[in-house]
């Protein structure tokens, strides 16, 4: 069945900000990456899991919590839904079924209709996937939506792709060491596109 993704069932599916046809679209790993799931048993008997310190040990994560990677994006969305109060969304968001669209397709066509999209890639997240779907995404749109763009990873985060992208495409690239300069460098990143629209240098979406 095809599925027409378009920017007013994107807002209609997300609930009411300050800036309702402000669309921030945020990609990101959902997982964390986790030892557990590379590691046999008999070499996860080796580890002393309880003794290591925390960021080791969060390596080590149980299938059963809640994933830090989701819970980061979730964090974010909130913190720029309240200020500067844009539509910030993750793919979770909007009812469209991967049996009707798959996911690099509606990653293109949410990006496409976003306002700004940005690809968010924490030092614990499994990054490859998102990676791939950028590269997509980068292929598809960089020339008609490049400036509304952004790559932000954090500062122990590296990445071929990432340097290989910078260079072909011109991307946008920052870097952050805390969750608060994340959502700063995001806000930014927000506000500035605002005003490149108000003064006309980026088309309006609608």
């Amino acid at each position: 069945m095809a599925v027409d993704i378009t920017r007013d069932h994107i807002i209609d599916q997300l609930g009411r900000v300050k800036y309702d046809r402000f669309l921030f679209y945020l990609m990101g790993p959902y997982k964390s990456f986790n030892l557990n799931y590379v590691l046999s048993e008999e070499e996860r008997r080796k580890f002393a899991v309880e003794d290591l310190p925390g960021p080791l040990r969060r390596l080590f994560q149980s299938k059963d919590e809640i994933d830090e990677a989701q819970a980061l994006l979730r964090r974010v969305q909130g913190a720029l839904r309240v200020r500067p109060g844009v539509n910030a969304f993750l793919a979770l968001d909007v009812d469209v079924d991967t049996d009707d669209v798959d996911a690099a397709t509606q990653s293109i066509e949410y990006t496409r209709c976003s306002n700004a999209t940005a690809f968010v890639l924490p030092f614990l997240g499994h990054n490859f996937g998102v990676g791939e779907e950028a590269g997509s995404i980068l292929e598809a749109l960089s020339e008609t939506h490049g400036d509304r763009l952004l790559f932000v990873h954090e500062n122990d985060v590296t990445s071929a792709m990432i340097r290989s992208a910078r260079v072909r495409w011109d991307l946008r690239v920052e870097t952050y060491d805390t969750e608060a300069q994340l959502v700063t460098k995001l806000r930014f990143f927000a506000g500035g596109i605002m005003h490149q629209e108000r003064r006309g240098e980026l088309r309006r979406l609608d």
